[in-house]
């Protein structure tokens, strides 16, 4: 494929014209952009982040050890109280997994739609869209607590969480489009696990913050209250401060070209670029196996007789250090633009902590050491996440950053479910008296067969990617081209000389 600045001579030439006129420049106003989304991020969703070690009876419904590959604060509002809303609703344990089942139902199709709407109708309106699909669903959850004599709860839940379920693919494509559009090249890669890093957080947050709020029954309309006010306060924002989808004048020659191609034609390029897809198809499939391990958690460590206390603060672990390391890898990768190199080796240091997880999980009394291998896992693993989002663009340009994150997030989704299913249909129940503490009211499950062959699924994808991954940095190599100045600015671009040259970015 040849580069873009080869194939488009408009985006050439409009770039050549803002290099010679010094005319790239950043607003102060795309932190408040940056704020935007990432706090409705951690109000909302991450498809590849479940809630690590939540209880195997709140999780098994329709089918045995299914879980959500996706879920939110909002949603796990409901899980580590699943019990209490049970009771107090009425509700059935199958209902219960269907308010978070729907969030998988519901996003791998609307993907799609999200892609288009990010690359098509402009990152303003995507955010404000999703900002009051979030809000909306927050609000139309909590009505069985407000109004009094609701006939049938389960509905009005399941509607707030279906319209939160289509707020999460608007939000989780965002990051790397904002990046790209708003952010210099030395700061796209902090810009992009800001806004990516900031739903583990709000997991995490969820995770605490649910139990402390209910302590019994009548304490569900405050829990259900609560988190209303971060989603009410992200559309507020959304709808007062975000202008405009791009700034008046780009920040680098590849913002410049952002979006040059249409929705179709973006779509048919990425299916004919080797490197995207074998980008997708490895990281995806890392993405759903971080899915099924956080999912499957400790329905794993049980069999063995770990707690489920045990199982979350391993959960918390993991996401904790995740972050961390996606701070870390996120000021390394600005710095250096080493970005094939860390995706390579973090998914190679990944793949041996899972190796170790497998072995280790199936021994009794090693607690010191599972908590140790959690959290290299969630520092190594999580890490790598906003990276591959800058990968996905840099092997794409001049494709919108919408379609580039969005498909490998939508083929992260259905490999998860791949996964997951393949991995419990591998189970069988022990025969042999047990130290088990699972509740679920069964005999235990052995876990060995299926955590090797996830192991082994990381190790396969790590080494794909290591060995036919090339791909050069064309957005990169665009901007070095140029050569551009950048200005540090809150103000509109005013220079007449620059009235004339388009930003082929620009979208409502």
């Amino acid at each position: 494929m040849a580069g873009p600045a080869g194939d488009w001579p408009e985006a050439a030439a409009a770039t050549s014209a803002r290099s010679v006129l010094g005319g790239y420049r950043t607003y102060a106003r795309r932190w408040v952009f940056l704020l935007v989304i990432s706090l409705l991020s951690y109000s909302n969703a991450t498809p590849s982040w479940p809630r690590p070690g939540q209880p195997a009876a709140s999780l098994r419904g329709a089918h045995p050890g299914l879980t959500p590959a996706c879920v939110s604060q909002l949603w796990l509002s409901f899980a580590p109280v699943a019990d209490r809303i049970a009771r107090h609703f009425l509700l059935s344990t199958e209902q219960i997994n269907w308010l978070s089942l729907v969030y998988l139902v519901v996003s791998i199709p609307s993907g799609v739609v999200a892609i288009w709407v990010l690359d098509s109708v402009g990152l303003r309106w995507a955010t404000t869209l999703g900002a009051f699909l979030n809000f909306s669903g927050s609000v139309v959850r909590s009505i069985p607590c407000m109004a009094i004599g609701t006939q049938d709860p389960f509905v009005l839940l399941l509607g707030g969480q279906s319209l939160c379920a289509l707020a999460q693919t608007l939000v989780i494509f965002s990051p790397a489009k904002l990046a790209a559009l708003w952010f210099p090249e030395h700061q796209r890669a902090t810009a992009n696990m800001i806004g990516t890093m900031s739903n583990p957080l709000g997991i995490l947050v969820a995770n605490l913050l649910s139990p402390i709020l209910v302590k019994t029954e009548e304490d569900i309309p405050l829990m259900l209250g609560t988190y209303i006010l971060p989603a009410g306060l992200a559309f507020l924002l959304a709808t007062a401060c975000l202008w405009e989808s791009v700034p008046p004048t780009p920040p680098s020659a590849g913002a410049a070209q952002s979006t040059s191609l249409s929705f179709l034609a973006g779509m048919k390029l990425l299916t004919r670029n080797k490197a995207y897809i074998i980008l997708a198809v490895c990281f995806g499939g890392g993405i759903g196996i971080f899915s099924s391990f956080s999912a499957l958690l400790e329905q794993v460590l049980c069999v063995n007789g770990y707690s489920s206390e045990f199982a979350g603060l391993c959960g918390a672990f993991f996401i904790t250090f995740g972050v961390l390391g996606a701070v870390a890898l996120g000021l390394y990768v600005d710095r250096t633009k080493h970005l094939t190199e860390a995706m390579k080796i973090g998914l190679c240091l990944t793949s041996l902590a899972f190796v170790a997880f497998a072995v280790v999980s199936q021994l009794q009394g090693q607690t010191v050491a599972l908590a140790a291998i959690c959290s290299l896992l969630g520092f190594f693993g999580f890490s790598v996440a906003p990276v591959a989002m800058e990968l996905a663009v840099e092997c794409s340009f001049p494709v919108g950053e919408g379609a580039a994150a969005g498909l490998v997030f939508v083929l992260g989704q259905a490999e998860g479910v791949l996964i997951m299913v393949l991995l419990t249909s591998l189970t069988v129940r022990h025969a042999e008296p047990s130290v088990s503490t699972c509740r679920d009211g069964q005999g235990p499950l052995d876990w060995k067969v299926p955590m090797l062959l996830m192991a082994g699924l990381c190790v396969l994808f790590s080494c794909l990617l290591v060995l036919l991954f090339h791909t050069p940095y064309r957005r990169l190599q665009v901007e070095a081209d140029a050569s551009p100045s950048i200005q540090e600015d809150e103000r509109p671009a005013t220079a007449a000389t620059l009235d004339h040259v388009p930003y082929l970015a620009a979208t409502p």
